[in-house]
């Protein structure tokens, strides 16, 4: 049953948009075959099961990419169809090994298998602060977005609105002493 804001008391339907921009997104979404490139690039490395697999390509990029077990199992199941990767049934979880196969098609440059880590981290102007604090933004605007009335989420975007022509001026008119000195902090 919907309440007057229009939400089922905390309950996601499957395939309905949640996203408060009004477009599906996850956490640091990366390109397309990026997690396939990923994961064999680290299974080249050593062994390892699904969710060391999430948590090294987290490390990798100092966290601008979080991939989802949604974006990673599916991965491996597909490289083990190719016959690249092979999973070992170990203490109720499933060793991830990359195969000869899988060494010959990351060697072999016709498959463009390119190094996302790289792309990403090179991409990381390193504003991890930054990426704090617009991380918190979000989670104080979806909470908004989640439990507000009409009144509140118009307020919302107001404020929004007014903070992202102010991030402009700061680009716009440079650094100044206040800001010269936050950054240095």
């Amino acid at each position: 049953m919907r309440t007057e804001r229009g939400h089922s008391g905390g309950r996601r339907s499957p395939g309905r948009d949640h996203s408060i921009r009004g477009e599906r997104h996850g956490r640091g979404r990366a390109q397309r075959g990026d997690v396939r490139a990923a994961a064999l690039i680290l299974l080249a490395e050593q062994p390892m099961h699904g969710y060391q697999l999430m948590q090294a390509m987290t490390e990798r990029t100092g966290g601008a990419w979080q991939p989802s077990p949604g974006a990673i199992y599916p991965t491996i199941a597909q490289l083990e169809d190719e016959g690249l990767v092979t999973t070992e049934a170990e203490g109720g979880r499933k060793l991830v090994s990359l195969t000869d196969a899988g060494r010959a098609y990351l060697d072999d440059p016709r498959h463009g298998v390119t190094d996302p880590f790289a792309a990403i981290t090179a991409s990381d102007t390193g504003a991890p602060h930054l990426r704090t604090a617009l991380a918190e933004v979000h989670s104080a605007a979806k909470s908004v977005a989640i439990n507000g009335t009409h009144a509140h989420i118009a307020a919302a975007q107001a404020v929004l609105a007014d903070a992202r022509r102010a991030l402009y001026l700061i680009l716009a008119e440079g650094p100044s002493r206040s800001t010269e000195g936050a950054r240095d902090s």
